[in-house]
């Protein structure tokens, strides 16, 4: 999460939900979330089309029509599939709301785990597993209050379209948001879409310290770097070396500092932070917003890893091979360099960045698949902002709430494909460690939980009336 949560005002959540008894309709939540949990989406397994037929099975169980849920995956993809489903609105003028969550969940090896990671495990107030908070808390949210939806009997003004994709966490895996982006938009076509990436973080004691929304997020694309020599015996070096080369052009990749830039997100972000930071932070914020090439005010803003990467594209080597014999002079050294570019930044550019920063015509980049669209930042757009922040205030009082731009990334840039602007909404918070995402021994706190169900569904309403 960001520093302007770090700083923020602290407020007190409700007792551990392992000393409270869960409400009747959060036990039947608890199932769904429990059955996603123990249905086994990671890539090497490929069970996302498991768990979108199981989802599928309990909407039409709760009376959603054949025709309003639709399944779907490719024939080289069978086990990587998904589901959208519509729950259609009263007022056929009003727009769509599309609610996007992805089915797959990384890898995990029982062996590293103290537990077993597809089994759901209640202890010590917390639920763990695989895929506890990164992302099967929003696809039972979301199901369970489409479910809610109709057990109710209500028809909300506009209609709500829900979509459980696979692909998200894995780099090749087939991406069911591009997917249906580029070859089903009218089943997905909406307004705007709620989605991953916002959440809040708690301090150590388990108290809120705040809650952020993301509007926008970086293309995220890798770049191979290579360098190639005839090479040689060992015994007689010669003045190029295909190691040498490519090690002088990553120290400059590393090292380099691409030009400050802001957007409105990242604008009203660092304002906002501005007002609660230490004086020479705060001063220098101030003054890169008025000057981004300010030496001084980049000079400190840098030193902050976050900030540093929230105001610029940033790329850095991440894998590198070089290389053939221990007695033999390299004939090939490459590496791969992984960028999160600012929205608005094409790829192509960014390529052409890094042949100018290295300098070195021996030393060839060339982009590596997939190939990502260019991330396009959604409006800070009042109706969806001021829901998210009213909603907010009435089940956590006293939490701020601020506005971010990830410098990770969702399938979020894939609906922009279809003009779709999706925001990344809160209402999940995290304990200072990170709850074991993408690690060993994930786990969501019970509390946190339920009371972001809580939030997430009355937000759904408050959006779709």
């Amino acid at each position: 999460m960001n520093k302007i949560i770090a700083l923020a005002t602290v407020a007190v959540l409700a007792a551990p939900a392992a000393a409270q008894e869960l409400r009747p309709d959060q036990v039947a939540f608890r199932d769904l979330y429990r059955e996603m949990i123990e249905t086994n989406t990671a890539l090497s397994v490929g069970g996302c089309t498991d768990a979108a037929q199981k989802i599928a099975v309990r909407l039409k169980a709760a009376g959603f029509a054949d025709a309003d849920v639709t399944m779907f995956a490719t024939p080289e993809n069978p086990k990587e599939g998904g589901l959208v489903a519509i729950l259609q609105g009263r007022d056929s003028k009003a727009k769509p709301i599309l609610l996007l969550a992805h089915l797959d969940v990384v890898e995990a090896k029982r062996e590293d785990w103290t537990r077993d990671p597809f089994k759901m495990i209640d202890e010590g107030g917390y639920y763990y597993g695989r895929g506890t908070v990164d992302d099967k808390p929003q696809v039972a949210i979301f199901t369970d209050t489409l479910i809610r939806y109709k057990a109710a009997g209500k028809v909300p003004k506009r209609t709500l379209k829900l979509a459980l994709t696979c692909g998200e966490e894995t780099t090749y895996a087939f991406n069911g948001a591009e997917w249906l982006a580029r070859n089903k938009p009218e089943l997905i076509a909406a307004e705007f879409a709620l989605n991953e990436g916002g959440g809040g973080r708690l301090d150590a004691e388990g108290k809120p310290q705040g809650m952020a929304v993301q509007v926008g997020e970086k293309t995220v694309q890798n770049f191979q770097v290579e360098a190639t020599n005839p090479g040689g015996h060992s015994s007689v070096p010669r003045a190029d070396n295909a190691i040498t080369d490519l090690s002088m052009a990553l120290v400059k990749i590393n090292t380099h500092r691409f030009p400050t830039q802001f957007n409105d997100t990242t604008r009203a972000y660092f304002t906002t932070l501005a007002g609660i930071a230490p004086a020479p932070v705060a001063d220098a914020i101030r003054t890169l917003m008025a000057d981004p090439e300010n030496k001084a005010a980049n000079d400190l803003i840098t030193r902050d890893p976050l900030m540093n990467s929230t105001t610029r594209t940033s790329c850095v080597s991440t894998l590198i091979s070089a290389g053939h014999a221990n007695n033999a002079l390299p004939q090939r050294a490459t590496a791969n360099v992984n960028c999160r570019i600012f929205p608005g930044i094409t790829s192509e550019s960014v390529m052409a960045d890094l042949v100018s920063i290295i300098g070195n015509p021996a030393v060839k980049v060339t982009m590596t698949a997939p190939i990502r669209p260019i991330a396009v930042s959604p409006p800070l757009n009042p109706a969806v902002m001021d829901p998210i922040r009213k909603v907010a205030a009435k089940h956590f009082p006293g939490v701020p709430v601020t506005i971010t731009m990830s410098t990770g990334g969702t399938d979020a840039p894939y609906l922009a494909l279809a003009n779709i602007p999706t925001y990344g909404i809160p209402g999940m918070f995290i304990d200072p460690d990170g709850n074991g995402v993408h690690g060993l021994n994930e786990r969501m706190r019970i509390n946190v939980l339920m009371k972001g169900r809580d939030y997430i569904d009355d937000l759904v309403h408050t959006l779709a009336d």
